[in-house]
């Protein structure tokens, strides 16, 4: 099973999750909405999670993630309310959570769903490390990383590099990581590169 969200590599995790809304010329998707979106998403981005739970990636069964698509979802619109506050984002492309204060209520409701902790793992002779365990259901302890990831990142300077994609009919955030970036894939870019071209020369004479 594959997720059809654009999982953009590099992107952090709350952005990853704020892009499962999608859009092509034929129109705006959801991805947790569609059957098996949601476990499809979750094993796809469960290797990139800060943390130790169950059997990992392999405890993420659908019986767990069944009941986990409204709650992932949620937190989703409520993570793209704050992006659209953060980047002024002029799109309308509002999430069903409307209201900026619900949103953040929202998402420190989640990150504190379910109980996380710090490890020391260590082994005579090699280097120590640390590990993030979690009590509850893997899928669920998955979602409350998000959360509290998304939390570091609205909280910290990586805000004000969160960008809304403007490319025509694109709907997704990324962060500006260098300088010359201005949208969320090579493919937006593409797009707006062919729209101007098509303006400038629509009225030229044949």
């Amino acid at each position: 099973m594959k997720t059809r969200a654009p999982l953009l590599l590099g992107e952090p995790l709350p952005v990853e999750l704020m892009n499962t809304i999608w859009a092509d010329r034929d129109g705006v998707y959801d991805s947790l909405a569609e059957p098996g979106g949601t476990e499809a998403w979750l094993r796809a981005v469960a290797t990139r999670v800060d943390l130790t739970a169950g059997d990992g990636p392999a405890d993420l069964l659908a019986e767990d993630t069944e009941h986990l698509a409204r709650p992932l979802a949620r937190l989703r619109d409520a993570l793209r309310v704050l992006a659209a506050e953060v980047t002024g984002d002029p799109r309308p492309t509002a999430s069903p959570t409307a209201e900026f204060d619900a949103a953040v209520a929202t998402v420190n409701e989640a990150a504190g769903a379910v109980p996380r902790w710090s490890v020391l793992a260590w082994v005579a002779g090699a280097s120590p490390t640390r590990l993030t365990r979690s009590g509850g259901p893997t899928a669920a302890a998955v979602i409350s990383a998000i959360a509290e990831e998304a939390i570091a990142v609205f909280a910290h300077g990586d805000r004000l590099r969160l960008r809304a994609c403007l490319a025509p009919g694109c709907v997704r955030y990324f962060v500006k990581d260098h300088p010359r970036r201005e949208w969320c894939s090579p493919a937006c870019g593409n797009r707006v590169r062919a729209a101007r071209h098509y303006q400038r020369h629509r009225h030229s004479p044949v």
